[in-house]
């Protein structure tokens, strides 16, 4: 799924990229104690992540962010919008 943001960049949700795809972070679109998470594990605007591995129900999502992977829920990943690289 394509959002268009204000500065009509093509930005969509982590949960929907595919495994090898590159995108940097535009904003975690969640609050409390998930997006206080989210950003502790280094997910903040502007990090380049690389997608490593989709399970095949889709859950979870593992990716690789500054040198080290991470695994996210569907959920989880749903709530990062990112632009594509």
């Amino acid at each position: 799924m394509l959002i268009m943001d204000n500065n009509f960049e093509e930005v969509t949700k982590l949960g929907d990229m595919k495994p090898k795809e590159k995108c940097k972070v535009i904003k975690v679109n969640a609050t409390g104690a998930i997006k206080r998470r989210i950003q502790d594990m280094g997910l903040v605007r502007g990090t380049i992540i690389e997608i490593e591995r989709v399970a095949p129900l889709g859950d979870p999502i593992e990716i690789k962010v500054r040198s080290y992977h991470l695994s996210l829920r569907k959920d989880e990943a749903k709530a990062i919008l990112v632009e594509k690289i």
